[in-house]
């Protein structure tokens, strides 16, 4: 019995050796797809890492798009103070010849006032309050330089280059949007 138990044996012996070389090439490609699903998402700042770079066709194109994305927001910008210096005008020749302001000039101070804040944002400004040294004491003069710092507005953005923070530009947008402040306070006789 010891001769055919060490038979038993040694055939049991080869056969686990053969299971277990078909078994773990198998197990280990499982455990590999395992680990590959549960791999984390990747970050998605190494995501641009591994794209290929930009050719220079590409990159002329982006740089093309850039460029007319620049020059279509300074010509919105013109028009927007060319719009402003407009409304500035008309407003005044209304209140000389009403001298009062009715509900659609009212309406054309909040034009103002909304292309002014579009005009400081693209000259790279943001909120800020204004103290003017002489702030118009009656609606006459606050009409009239209403009026003046509005064109001076739309010439110094004319003057402006396309890709140039303006702090006059600025400064100018904040005291025209004080002087609309001070119209709204002073009083009206309509």
């Amino acid at each position: 019995m010891t001769h055919s138990m060490l038979k038993l044996a040694a055939t049991l012996g080869k056969a686990l050796i053969v299971f277990s070389l078909i078994v773990t090439p198998l197990s280990s490609s499982t455990a590999q797809s395992i680990v590959r699903r549960q791999k984390p998402p990747s970050d998605p700042t190494k995501a641009d890492e591994d794209k290929e770079p930009f050719t220079v066709v590409e990159e002329e194109m982006r740089a093309k798009r850039a460029i007319k994305e620049a020059d279509r927001e300074y010509q919105e910008n013109l028009g927007r103070a060319r719009d402003l210096s407009s409304l500035g005008v008309a407003l005044v020749t209304s209140f000389k010849q009403k001298n009062a302001l009715d509900h659609e000039d009212i309406k054309k101070l909040d034009k103002v006032e909304k292309l002014a804040k579009a005009i400081r944002r693209a000259a790279g400004g943001s909120e800020d309050k204004v103290e003017m040294e002489k702030p118009p004491r009656d609606l006459t003069s606050a009409m009239e330089m209403l009026s003046d710092v509005s064109q001076s507005l739309k010439e110094k953005v004319e003057k402006t280059p396309k890709h140039v923070i303006s702090a006059t530009v600025i400064d100018e947008a904040n005291v025209l949007l004080e002087l609309i402040r001070i119209v709204r306070t002073l009083p009206s006789k309509v």
